[in-house]
């Protein structure tokens, strides 16, 4: 029997649907995964008020000009100390040469003696022509003896001397060394400041800017008005100093007038009287020394003046720009008064102070690291160089806070 094809139909394949599962695990796995990660993550640290942005810039700000101090003082150490080394390196040039000088002349002893040998005075006793010419040719071998160990002496006292000079030089080489690495290191602080204030008020929308130029005219306001009660304060004291300098005036011309008005006398047989009518003179007050500084404080605040507007520069003394302490060291300069270079050594020039006492010309110091100096005008304001995008301006004593003041002659 013939075998009959089969006519059944093929059975079709089911797929199967396990890459969708896997699919779908990984995905679950990755949302997971980021939520562990969004759950782990540093929260975003919320962005400081602008109160506190103005606090921090002010006192990077501050931490500049206190480097600047310490940049200035070690300038100010490295140029005296580069002086003291060239005029040590000269000092060591000229010692050289009078060794060699010196050697010189030995050379030439040397050779003499030499080209004519060592003659005993036995045998020069002999070689003479007679004694006198001995005894003659003798003291001219002690003379030139003489002239020979004064020759050895003056070499070894200049060896000496040429020795130590050199070594004070040497020291001197290293302690401009370290104060350059002090002068680099400060100039590397103050720009480091500097450029992490700049960059906290870069990252400030227009309307941040906006709320803390605000809050500095604010400041500035508080300030000017403290400024105008100090310069009420100082004018009524000074009103009440004058009329009492007055009343005693007048009083001592009272008393001149009573004590020299009533006196007379009389002489010879008859009898007489005679008359002597008194006299009296009355004494200012004030002193020279008021004046002389009245007319050095003039000059100072009329250099101080000239230079309103120009730029602060950290590390400058003019004629350009100024730090604080070069403007004010620049302007009594003008008066003949020299001073150090550095607010923490100008502090301690004069006479110390009280605020309530200021008089123009003084110098008012600021922060408790003594980091800025102006100077004052009256009326509780100053000139001064304030700090980094400043101009050299007039201002309130009260901006910042004071440390102390000192009239410097």
């Amino acid at each position: 029997m013939p075998v009959l094809a089969s006519h059944r139909k093929p059975r079709t394949k089911v797929r199967t649907t396990t890459p969708a599962v896997g699919f779908t695990t990984a995905a679950l796995a990755s949302v997971t995964l980021l939520s562990t990660q969004s759950a782990t993550a540093a929260p975003v640290e919320p962005k400081p008020a602008i109160e506190d942005v103005q606090k921090k810039v002010d006192e990077l700000y501050r931490q500049a000009g206190s480097a600047t101090q310490q940049y200035n003082r070690a300038k100010a150490a490295s140029t005296a100390q580069r002086a003291k080394v060239d005029t040590l390196l000269s000092d060591v040039a000229k010692r050289t040469e009078k060794i060699n000088e010196a050697r010189r002349e030995l050379g030439a002893f040397a050779a003499e003696q030499y080209r004519t040998g060592g003659i005993a005075p036995t045998a020069t006793f002999f070689l003479a022509d007679d004694p006198q010419a001995y005894f003659d040719q003798s003291r001219l071998m002690s003379r030139s003896t003489e002239r020979q160990q004064k020759a050895v002496d003056d070499f070894r006292t200049q060896q000496a001397a040429a020795s130590k000079k050199r070594a004070e030089a040497v020291q001197s080489l290293e302690s401009l060394t370290e104060t350059q690495t002090t002068l680099r290191s400060s100039k590397q602080k103050v720009q480091n400041k500097l450029t992490e204030a700049r960059s906290l008020l870069a990252k400030l929308t227009a309307e941040e800017k906006a709320r803390l130029a605000e809050l500095e005219r604010k400041k500035e306001a508080e300030a000017k008005e403290k400024a105008e009660k100090l310069a009420r304060r100082q004018a009524a004291e000074a009103k009440e100093r004058e009329e009492r300098e007055e009343a005693e005036k007048k009083a001592r011309e009272e008393a001149a007038k009573e004590s020299g008005g009533d006196s007379g006398s009389g002489s010879g047989s008859g009898t007489g009287t005679g008359t002597s009518p008194g006299s009296g003179t009355g004494t200012g007050t004030g002193t020279g020394t008021d004046g002389s500084y009245a007319a050095k404080a003039e000059k100072v605040l009329a250099f101080a003046r000239a230079q309103i507007g120009k730029p602060y520069v950290w590390g400058a003394s003019g004629p350009a720009s100024y730090d604080c302490s070069g403007l004010t060291q620049a302007a009594w300069r003008e008066a003949g008064v020299t001073l150090p270079r550095t607010t923490w050594d100008q502090v301690k020039v004069g006479t110390r102070v009280a605020t309530s006492d200021l008089r123009p010309g003084d110098l008012v110091f600021f922060y408790d690291d003594i980091s800025h100096v102006g100077i004052y005008k009256g009326d509780g304001m100053m000139i001064h160089a304030p700090k980094p995008g400043a101009n050299v301006r007039e201002e309130s004593i009260y901006y910042m806070p004071i440390y102390g003041s000192v009239r410097p002659a």
